[in-house]
C-alpha cells in the first residue's frame, strides 16, 4: 500500500472516529494499527528483493566458506598449523566479498524494524559496519602485501601478516567476528519479536552471538582451539541466520 494513500485512510478514520464518539474522543489504537501497515513500506519491492538476494548470497558464500575450511582443516597435518593454499586465498576472497553483503542486510534489518525497536537494529548495524571495514581491511592486506613481503626475508613479517597466534591481522580477525559481529547478532536478535519465523530468527541470533562471543575466551587462554568455538557462530550458526532472513526480505517483497 502507497504511504501517501495509507496516511489518508489514517485521517479519514479519525474524522469518522470524531464524528461517532462525542466529546472528540478518538478511538485507541487507531493510529498504530494503521501504522503497522506502514512499518515495511519504507523499503521498497526493490529493496526488499535486493536484501533478499544479499542474504541468500551471504548464506552460499557462508556454505563455500564452511565446505572450504572443513577441507583446509582435513589437510593439515597438525590441527595447530594455519591453513595453506589453496584454500586460505579461497577463504580470504570469500570473506572480503561476503563482509560488505552482511552490512547490506543489516541495513535492510534496521529499515525493515519498527521504530520502537530502531535503537537495537542500529547498534547492529554499526557493530556490522566495524565488523566488515576491519575484517576487510585485513583480509585484502593479506592477499595483496602479505606474499611479497614474505618473499622479501622480512623478520616481523609472522607477526604481522600470519595466522599463527599470536599475530596482529589475527588479533584484528578475532575483534572484528568474535566480538563485533557478536554484538550484532545479538542486538539484531532484539528487533525480531513477533512472528513464528521471527522468533526463531532471534533464537539463531543469540545462539551465533553468543558462540561469537566464546571464541574470546581461546584469547585469554591463548589457546585457538577454544578461539574456534567463535567459528561455530559466526559461519556455523549464522548460515539458517541469513537464509531466514533472505525468506523474510523475500516474503515481504512479494
Amino acid at each position: 500500500m502507497d504511504k501517501h494513500v495509507t496516511y489518508i485512510l489514517v485521517f479519514q478514520r479519525l474524522a469518522l472516529s470524531s464524528k461517532y464518539y462525542p466529546n472528540n474522543y478518538i478511538e485507541p489504537n487507531i493510529f498504530f494499527n494503521y501504522h503497522a501497515m506502514t512499518i515495511h513500506d519504507e523499503l521498497s519491492r526493490k529493496q526488499r528483493l535486493l536484501a533478499s538476494v544479499a542474504a541468500f548470497a551471504v548464506f552460499f558464500f557462508l556454505v563455500a566458506y564452511v565446505v572450504t575450511l572443513v577441507l583446509g582443516f582435513l589437510s593439515l597435518q597438525s590441527p595447530l598449523d594455519p591453513i595453506g593454499d589453496p584454500y586460505f586465498s579461497v577463504l580470504e576472497v570469500l570473506i572480503v566479498v561476503m563482509a560488505p553483503l552482511m552490512v547490506l542486510v543489516m541495513a535492510a534489518v534496521h529499515i525493515y524494524t519498527p521504530p520502537s525497536t530502531r535503537m537495537y537494529s542500529l547498534c547492529a548495524l554499526a557493530f556490522m559496519i566495524v565488523m566488515a571495514a576491519i575484517t576487510t581491511g585485513v583480509h585484502f592486506v593479506i592477499l595483496t602485501v602479505s606474499r611479497p613481503l614474505a618473499s622479501a626475508g622480512f623478520p616481523w613479517g609472522i607477526q604481522f601478516f600470519s595466522f599463527v597466534w599470536p599475530s596482529v591481522v589475527y588479533a584484528l580477525d578475532i575483534l572484528a567476528w568474535d566480538l563485533f559481529f557478536g554484538f550484532s547478532m545479538l542486538f539484531a536478535s532484539l528487533v525480531f519479536l513477533e512472528g513464528r519465523l521471527e522468533r526463531i530468527l532471534a533464537i539463531l541470533m543469540i545462539l551465533s552471538g553468543v558462540f561469537s562471543l566464546a571464541g574470546l575466551a581461546g584469547v585469554y587462554l591463548s589457546d585457538m582451539g577454544i578461539r574456534n568455538i567463535g567459528i561455530m557462530g559466526y559461519a556455523g550458526v549464522s548460515m539458517p541466520v541469513f537464509l531466514l532472513l533472505g525468506f523474510l526480505f523475500w516474503r515481504a517483497s512479494q
